[in-house]
């Protein structure tokens, strides 16, 4: 049993932040294309997302050290907060003009939201014994993808009985929760030796490949995010059409499949976090091989109904063994260097992701939608095989801090 109150404040005011997220991008979308009537504008948001979140990956190292851990965060969530209720009064006169100003918004408030990602991860091992990882990351993984499951879905309920500009101020008010929320957690100070700024920022990048273990999954991350940007909805939409040749609504059933696979695995890594936390290796190997497996599957797959449940295993397998990597990778070095390589593996796997998802894109495009898929498969094979050949590094040979 966790039983711990900063943690609890750290998940609840995070939930709260989540939820936000999904609505406020749902808003924002339906925003854009009302005002242009244009897919591609549409699809601008989430590349702002991707790069805003990049290049706060790779600025973050900067306040690490100078800035107490719990007020960075808490202190990113009001910034947040603050830019959402900025963008509500900026909907009001908002027209076809001038909507590009959100755009702007959108990477202020990513860019914030990408200085609060690793300072949680960071923050997680600082507030929760050593013994309570797997269950902590278990519970975490599990709310959230609970969260980002249900609000997909629920948000555009809720613009048929609200406009986009009423859903941003309900936003604003659950940031604003947020914030008083993790401005309750206990200080947290990162001991950092005074360095220069490209040492600060550098940091995170020397302790990946000065430690074997994070080297190794600093290129399982690099080869898993390539692959798994067949999965975004462009690229499953087209093989839903082209491949499967069934309706649109079994786009959305084999997406919230997925999820619900995430959703799965993280119970089971939650209910089942003693066995689970003597097995890292294995659980790290196992979910590495079936996703590969699974994925290979899908590609070949021409029925609809076997392609929903092997999304579903997609999921489950994917987060047997991303929750057991988190553990390894918390508890392999100083709690002090946690952040920064944190910032480290978010920059690898934001950059990797917004590049790797226009690529995909366009083999689908030039090779058709299977062989990405094809693709995407060898690419976690490549992964089994790095795990494989380095399976005593994923062992139970942990730092004790």
């Amino acid at each position: 049993m966790i039983g711990n109150k900063n943690f609890s404040l750290l998940l609840v005011g995070q939930s709260f932040a989540n939820i936000g997220d999904v609505l406020y991008i749902v808003s924002v979308i339906k925003t854009i294309f009302v005002l242009t009537g244009s897919s591609t504008a549409s699809s601008l948001v989430p590349f702002t997302i991707t790069s805003s979140m990049f290049i706060s990956s790779l600025l973050t190292p900067l306040l690490v050290g100078k800035v107490n851990l719990k007020w960075l965060m808490a202190g990113s969530q009001i910034g947040k907060t603050i830019l959402l209720f900025i963008l509500g009064f900026m909907l009001i006169g908002i027209t076809a003009s001038n909507y590009y100003w959100i755009f702007w918004i959108i990477g202020l408030i990513v860019f914030l939201d990408g200085c609060a990602n690793p300072i949680r991860q960071t923050l997680i091992p600082n507030y929760v014994e050593r013994k309570h990882l797997i269950q902590a990351n278990g519970l975490a993984e599990t709310v959230t993808q609970v969260i980002q499951t249900v609000m997909w879905f629920a948000g555009s309920m809720f613009l048929l009985i609200m406009n986009s500009q009423q859903l941003v101020w309900l936003v604003g008010a659950l940031f604003g929760i947020a914030s008083f929320l993790l401005c309750l957690l206990e200080n947290v100070t990162h001991k950092a030796d005074p360095k220069g700024k490209l040492e600060q920022i550098k940091e995170g990048w020397i302790t990946l490949s000065k430690t074997p273990v994070l080297r190794k999954i600093a290129w399982i991350s690099f080869f898993e995010t390539l692959a798994g940007t067949v999965w975004i909805a462009a690229i499953l939409y087209v093989f839903v059409s082209e491949a499967l040749q069934v309706d649109e609504k079994w786009w959305g059933f084999i997406n919230g499949a997925f999820f619900l696979g995430l959703i799965i695995g993280s119970i089971y890594c939650l209910k089942y976090s003693t066995f689970v936390e003597k097995k890292l290796g294995f659980f790290i190997l196992a979910g590495s091989t079936a996703s590969f497996l699974v994925t290979i599957l899908f590609s070949m797959n021409s029925i609809p109904i076997i392609a929903l449940l092997l999304s579903l295993c997609t999921g489950i397998f994917g987060q047997l063994k991303n929750i057991p990597q988190q553990s390894i990778i918390q508890t392999s070095i100083s709690k002090n260097q946690l952040s920064t390589v944190y910032t480290s593996l978010g920059a690898i796997e934001s950059g990797i992701f917004g590049v790797g998802s226009l690529v995909m894109g366009l083999l689908a495009d030039s090779l058709g939608i299977r062989v990405v898929f094809i693709i995407s498969g060898i690419l976690l094979a490549i992964v089994s095989t790095i795990i494989h050949k380095n399976k005593r590094l994923f062992g139970r040979n942990l730092m004790e801090k």
